[in-house]
């Protein structure tokens, strides 16, 4: 043996791929067979997570040892988010197609910059990219990409639309910076999520620098005071974030009458459709996304209700070149950015990109149409079963119409006061997620503490959405 290889390295143990891929299938099916039945979390989980702090060992065990590790007491420290039970975030599971796509995307291991790096992931994602567009009814001539995630997503479409706010008015922001350039305005709905904020911070045009238009205590829009807003600037170009699925009830923010407002006074239309875009598919719901089409840009998160594994984000645009002229970027070993063949480390931020192409062309090619328009009208489905339950039972109030997949409530006893009754919500959401039947937490919808349990995955079906049920009114009772 070579005297470098030491016994710790992996040269030195050729077979570890094939007992590394025999443990983690073995234990990969077991998981995935039990995730209907699993415990949410264990109540030891937080102790479990600390156990893994330890000083880096001078020499390894090999992989099937840290594996087995991990595999083993490590799953106690996790949250069993892929499963039908999980209503806390908005997050989906995995498809059986995605998840294969997606240890196929591990084991081939490209970088999806562009064609020279990786000719099958570049192709997969135009087609994605097509077929995304065709699945939320959008233009055929629009563009688009594959993120991180929502954040990401925001960010890559904010910062064309800041390209463009910048050019309207005779500056390259990408090239030459704010400069003499005023303040960016930026207008929407007190529904604005916390990952387009985020997004804002990070290109500079600030987190709090949103001008927000609300009619009333929970967000919703006042257009009256938006288009004064917009009068006002006179016609200087400006920036519409619209929101396709509110996260604490599911709203919609009126996108055609947004889209109205964009055309009227100069204004680049973003919609964040993080979830809500996918209403678009089922002819049942798509009325509640009408005007998306409109739009300069929108959003979604794969993760959500593609049920593709983490990360994943995208992002549609009407106009390729703002992106082109945010992110292009020169090497001499790069592509170049006007080459036939794409490259999508110039439409997006990241210059190395996981083939997220994969697991999205796997899971549409798989189920296609029919099978999306399925999970989505079940997740509704389930999130009515859900309203009706909570409306038959009187110690329980909704605070919202249910549009879509979220369901916000509250436990309401007779004769407590508003303070005692946030105290009581809260209470109940910590009992929910320390419980672990079901996962399921907290939100302030206005003012009021309250449970909003959201249906993006695919396994839920009505059994889950009466055990949800059944575990929050017990141990509402035990409070």
């Amino acid at each position: 043996m070579d005297q470098s290889i030491t016994p710790s390295d992996p040269l030195a143990n050729p077979s570890e791929f094939k007992d590394v891929i025999e443990l983690v299938s073995r234990e990969a099916l077991v998981y995935l067979e039990s995730l209907d039945t699993r415990q949410m979390r264990s109540p030891d989980s937080d102790a479990v997570a600390e156990s893994f702090a330890a000083q880096l060992p001078e020499e390894g065990d090999g992989a099937v040892a840290a594996l087995s590790e991990l595999l083993g007491r490590g799953l106690e420290a996790t949250v069993t988010s892929a499963g039908p039970r999980f209503f806390h975030w908005v997050i989906g599971g995995s498809t059986p197609a995605s998840l294969g796509a997606d240890w196929v995307t591990s084991v081939l291991d490209q970088n999806n910059g562009g064609w020279d790096a990786t000719p099958l992931a570049t192709k997969l994602e135009l087609v994605s990219i097509d077929w995304l567009k065709d699945l939320f009814a959008l233009p055929s001539d629009w563009s688009g990409l594959l993120t991180t995630g929502a954040t990401m997503a925001n960010f890559t479409a904010l910062a064309a639309a800041r390209q463009w706010w910048s050019e309207q008015h005779g500056i390259d922001l990408a090239d030459q910076g704010f400069g003499n350039l005023p303040a960016p305005q930026v207008l929407s709905s007190g529904w604005i999520h916390a990952s387009a904020r985020k997004a804002l911070g990070m290109l500079g045009m600030g987190r709090s620098a949103v001008q927000t238009f609300s009619a009333d205590d929970v967000g919703t829009v006042d257009l009256e005071a938006m288009e004064a807003a917009l009068v006002a600037l006179g016609g200087a170009p400006s920036i519409i974030v619209g929101n396709a699925g509110e996260v604490n009830a599911g709203h919609f923010d009126p996108i055609d009458a947004l889209a109205d407002l964009a055309e009227r006074h100069n204004a680049w239309l973003h919609i964040d459709g993080a979830f809500g875009l996918f209403a678009r598919i089922s002819p049942d719901y798509a009325h509640l996304a009408a005007g998306i089409e409109r739009a300069d840009s929108v959003i979604a998160d794969g993760h959500k209700w593609l049920n593709v594994p983490f990360d994943n984000g995208i992002v549609l645009v009407r106009d390729e070149s703002w992106l082109l002229k945010s992110f292009s970027a020169g090497a001499d070993y790069l592509p170049d950015p006007d080459a036939e063949r794409p490259a999508y480390i110039f439409l997006g931020p990241e210059m190395s990109r996981r083939a997220r192409s994969f697991t999205v062309w796997a899971t549409l090619r798989a189920y296609g149409r029919a099978g999306y328009r399925s999970m989505v009208e079940r997740c509704v489905g389930n999130a009515q079963h859900l309203a009706r339950l909570v409306g038959e039972d009187s110690r329980f109030e909704l605070l919202a119409e249910v549009p879509l997949n979220i369901v916000c409530f509250r436990y309401r006893p007779s004769g407590a006061s508003a303070a005692e009754l946030d105290d009581l919500n809260q209470r109940l959401g910590e009992a929910i997620m320390a419980d672990g039947r079901v996962y399921a937490g907290t939100t302030r919808y206005g003012g009021r503490v309250a449970l909003r349990p959201a249906f993006v995955n695919w396994r839920t079906q009505e059994s889950d959405v009466e055990l949800l049920m059944a575990v929050v009114q017990e141990l509402a009772e035990a409070l």
